[in-house]
């Protein structure tokens, strides 16, 4: 078998591929973008062709040329000797550190904690490309329906609010309560705070226009039995409620006097949840240039606005709810330092609690998280009004670290003389520190256990090791597992030809030129073959992808840690024609193996019975050792076909 000169021709025959939850590569890449539809991975592919993804992280972090790459210290974690690699060829970066990776959609989502569907944005809007939508949003009641249009009746709510706030005959009540609470003009302005008149239907009455439904989802209004609908949010001083990109999702209300209850979320809907948002972080990453030294979490709104009032304007709120996972992800990817601040109370402590227990898991290397709980009766407002900005701060730089925190908590609940108690602390820690990401700060979190429960470190350590494989859980930041290999065969040859082609997914036009070769493969009983064979027909008909491009396809499939950590290892020869002569070696070697496999079925089936002819002129054929690939440069007759 000789490979012939380039042709128009690709592997042909149905490909069979393991896939995560049915799903095809790629198509996990095409994610649900507004409510407008899916972007097409033939537009992420172009996206990532058009842009230098050293531009895009050079903006953020300094880096420097070092042979083929570009180095620095890594974003993701702190360290010493840099580590964290980018290349202009693959458009791809890895940390050897950290073991963060990923393309300059990945580095996005991370760095500046967008969505996928806003980091692409982001991106085409660098590049100058409109972000087409194709196929349905099943989270779509109606097909006139779009986010967009939620979106926009959102932010025409907050200015109809505002202008309440300035014009309403009834305006004097809420401008008195946010006197009462020291609330200037100048901060109402910058945290565009309004008023929602009392009556049924004032703002339904004034945004008519934009569609009873559309205000439903939005979150504006609420039906009543009878098909009609009513303002959601009544004689209360609004708050709006804005993402990462500065769009008012949602609304808080605060009940002006007495009522219940005193604060009024915006219902979960396609644009709002309130357990991913936090209020004022859009403000914090307006006036801290995008990304704040720390960030100090409070419970409420009027708390965020209090410290703003006194300059501090680092803090955020959960809307009122314990901090949920997505809440501290959000956090992280701000900033690096987090302090929760708490009332000092039972209840404030439960929060406490709820909120390590969230930090644990996301507590890589580099990442700091402190805990400040106030004096009883007290809350944020109240003591940065009585004590001053000075003092807070001064409170803030004194907060308790996380591990202080979780020991002092720990050693409350059960007696460190007693062994039964010791056991009990032992046994909580391992449990709580096996969820923190394996490195320096989970081994000294074990080693401090070690010293409570009056353990061997190694004791210890094998106990949290334990505790997290008992639980099964994958955990941010750890290493994911390789796959088990296949007992039958080492894959070697077949990781190779997926290593190679990661590293120049133009070598499958070096494969197509050999018509029939996927069907020859797709024999092949080794694991990996059916993935190798996949990624030849995705790169042969896509000849222009980078491993950038291929690896968004399989962004969220089972195959995909493992393909970027091939990609992150560089191959033995980065030549051009020592790396393509290197993939066809390895092409004849999987042929060979395709060959072995089939000879020694057809003699075992000689062995009970009879070949038919045709069977016995495919083994003669195998017999001969027909079915080897050449490059262009070897001589030889060409073959038709395998």
């Amino acid at each position: 078998m000789i490979l012939r000169a380039p042709a128009n021709i690709f592997i042909h025959g149905h490909i069979g591929v393991v896939r995560a939850s049915g799903v095809e590569p790629g198509e996990e890449a095409s994610r649900l973008a507004g409510g407008s539809g899916r972007i097409p991975s033939a537009f992420i592919d172009d996206l990532l062709a058009r842009l230098d993804i050293a531009d895009i992280i050079g903006e953020r972090v300094p880096l420097k040329p070092r042979g083929r790459s570009l180095l620095a210290r890594c974003p993701f974690h702190e360290e010493r000797t840099p580590s964290f690699s980018v290349s202009r060829e693959k458009q791809f970066y890895y940390c050897f550190g950290c073991r963060a990776s990923g393309t300059a959609i990945t580095f996005l989502m991370e760095y500046d904690g967008l969505g996928f569907v806003d980091a692409v944005e982001d991106l085409a809007s660098r590049a100058g490309m409109e972000v087409p939508r194709t196929g349905p949003d099943p989270t779509r009641r109606a097909p006139s329906l779009d986010l967009d249009a939620v979106y926009a009746v959102l932010d025409r709510a907050n200015r109809y609010f505002r202008r309440q706030l300035r014009e309403h005959s009834g305006r004097a009540r809420a401008v008195e309560y946010l006197k009462s609470r020291g609330v200037s003009g100048v901060l109402a302005a910058h945290f565009e705070l309004g008023f929602a008149p009392p009556g049924w239907e004032g703002l339904t009455s004034a945004l008519a226009d934009a569609g009873g439904e559309t205000l439903e989802r939005a979150g504006l209004a609420v039906r009543r039995d009878g098909g009609s609908r009513y303002d959601r949010f009544r004689d209360r001083v609004t708050f709006p409620i804005r993402d990462r990109r500065g769009r008012v999702v949602g609304f808080g209300g605060r009940v002006i006097g007495e009522g219940e209850p005193k604060y009024l979320n915006s219902p979960d809907g396609p644009v709002f949840h309130k357990g991913r948002e936090l209020y004022g972080l859009h403000q914090a990453l307006r006036g801290r240039g995008g990304r704040p030294a720390r960030l100090v979490v409070v419970e409420g709104y009027m708390d965020v606005v209090a410290l703003a009032e006194f300059g501090i304007d680092y803090a955020v709120a959960t809307l009122g709810t314990a901090a949920t996972p997505d809440q501290v992800r959000q956090l992280y990817r701000t900033t690096r330092e987090v302090v929760f601040c708490f009332d000092g109370d039972a209840a404030g402590r439960a929060a406490a609690w709820r909120a390590l227990e969230q930090a644990l898991p996301l507590m890589r290397d580099g990442r700091q998280a402190s805990f400040l709980l106030l004096p009883e009766g007290d809350d944020p407002d109240s003591f940065v009004r009585a004590r001053g900005a000075e003092a807070f701060e001064a409170a803030v730089d004194a907060a308790v670290p996380l591990s202080e925190f979780l020991f002092s908590t720990l050693r409350s609940e059960a007696d460190p003389a007693t062994l039964e108690g010791r056991a009990r602390i032992v046994e909580r820690a391992a449990a709580l520190v096996a969820t923190v990401p394996a490195g320096a700060f989970r081994t000294l979190l074990a080693d401090r256990a070690a010293g409570i429960g009056r353990l061997e470190r190694e004791e210890m350590r094998t106990i949290v090791r334990e505790s997290g494989e008992g639980r099964g859980r994958s955990r941010e930041g750890e290493r994911t597992p390789a796959p088990r290999r296949d007992r039958r065969a080492p894959p070697s040859i077949v990781r190779r030809a997926i290593h190679l082609l990661l590293h120049r997914p133009s070598l499958a036009l070096t494969a197509a030129r050999l018509e029939g070769l996927g069907e020859v493969l797709e024999r092949l009983e080794l694991q990996g073959s059916a993935l190798l064979v996949e990624l030849l027909r995705i790169a042969g008909e896509n000849p222009h992808l980078t491993t950038a491009a291929v690896l968004e396809r399989y962004r969220d499939h089972e195959a995909g840690p493992h393909l970027v950590r091939l990609a992150a290892v560089p191959p033995l020869i980065e030549g051009g024609e020592g790396l393509e002569a290197e993939f066809v070696g390895v092409l004849n070697r999987l042929l060979d193996a395709v060959r072995r496999q089939r000879l020694e079925r057809l003699a075992g089936k000689a062995r009970s019975e009879s070949l038919s002819e045709p069977e016995k002129q495919e083994y003669l054929r195998l017999l001969a050792g027909r079915g080897r690939i050449r490059t262009d440069a070897e001589s030889g007759p060409p073959a038709r076909s395998v």
